[in-house]
């Protein structure tokens, strides 16, 4: 029994660290009140005719969510589906311009993703650079992938934001 107790006392010790270091380590990315930086980015079409191209500060003006996702990151492609299909519905089309950003090395990967997904729009895009992709180093994901919300002026006034927290501040905005 007391060979079980001082087991007990470690794990016990050990995961209070864990937690104790976890809260001390710097979060990554940019920060909400800091401007986002501006990047150009264009979709994998060869057609040079039919390529889109997008260039951030060029959606000045309008409230922006740039999501940034990968496919081989299950919550980051999981809230890319969620902001995707929330963003299209009818009421919410013209309040928030949607900039989908993946970093799947390869775009087939990327285009097959987004066919399963169901992703619609002109706002997707991949940066087959991967984390070595300077969009990447801007925005400071080192520790993940995540999405911001941009004022009219390309400020940032949310990070990380759910459905429910976005369309809550859309509500707010119109009161």
């Amino acid at each position: 029994m007391r060979h079980y107790v001082k087991w007990f006392f470690v794990v016990l010790l050990i995961s209070s660290l864990t937690s104790f270091i976890e809260k001390d380590r710097p979060v990554t990315g940019l920060s909400i009140g800091e401007y986002a930086p501006d990047f150009f980015i264009s979709d994998d079409d060869s057609d040079e005719l039919d390529a889109v191209h997008r260039k951030l500060s060029s959606l000045r003006g309008n409230c922006v969510l740039v999501n940034f996702w990968a496919s081989y990151d299950a919550p980051s492609r999981i809230r890319n589906i969620e902001m995707s299909r929330a963003l299209n519905q009818k009421d919410a089309q013209h309040e928030v311009e949607f900039v989908s950003v993946s970093f799947d090395e390869y775009a087939s990967i990327f285009r097959e993703t987004v066919r399963k997904d169901g992703i619609v729009g002109a706002g997707c895009f991949v940066d087959t650079a991967g984390e070595k992709s300077g969009i990447f180093r801007k925005y400071g994901l080192k520790g993940g992938l995540t999405n911001y919300l941009l004022d009219e002026n390309g400020m940032i006034i949310a990070k990380n934001i759910s459905v429910a927290e976005l369309s809550s501040y859309l509500n707010k905005r119109h009161v």
